[in-house]
């Protein structure tokens, strides 16, 4: 059975509108935080014992992996893939799930939330700090990505879980 046209562009209007919500997200609480920083009022507690905010700049992936190697070409080209790849993934896939649509278009804003950071100033805005365990600092696209992949996977798995009890 091939997926319709209909089915097709719900699908896409859905990666664009939660990945662009996760964008505009990420990038507004970024320049909240730039603005802040600018004024002078970083770091504060947002939750006391448990959140903080601390403005860091990081020019890797993922817990700083790749920093100062110059991988912003890579990481940039990475996240333009991976887009590419979930839009593909929504096109020709016929069983995918709703929530795994919701999940893969968090992890495409959340993707391109910072490769929008690495494109403009060369390094991701983070500024999220868990004060009661030691953890790196983060943002709104980093959680976007987390759980998008977290909701994804347990989705996709259950489905097909179901799936082989099914047959």
């Amino acid at each position: 059975m091939a997926v319709s046209s209909a089915i097709r562009a719900r699908r896409l209007l859905t990666l664009f509108g939660v990945g662009g919500a996760v964008v505009v997200a990420d990038q507004w609480t970024k320049n909240l935080v730039l603005s802040a920083a600018e004024a002078g009022q970083l770091p504060f507690h947002l939750i006391p014992g448990v959140l903080d905010v601390r403005l860091v700049f990081n020019t890797g992936a993922a817990f700083s992996i790749g920093a100062g190697g110059g991988a912003t070409l890579l990481f940039t080209v990475l996240a333009v893939l991976i887009c590419v790849g979930i839009g593909l993934w929504f096109w020709f896939d016929e069983e995918l799930p709703l929530a795994a649509i919701f999940g893969l278009s968090a992890v495409a804003g959340g993707g391109i939330g910072n490769m929008i950071d690495r494109v403009v100033s060369g390094q991701v805005t983070d500024f999220l700090a868990t004060t009661f365990v030691d953890f790196p600092v983060f943002n709104v696209a980093d959680i976007a990505v987390t759980c998008g992949v977290a909701v994804s996977l347990a989705v996709i798995l259950l489905s097909s879980r179901r799936d082989g009890q099914a047959r």
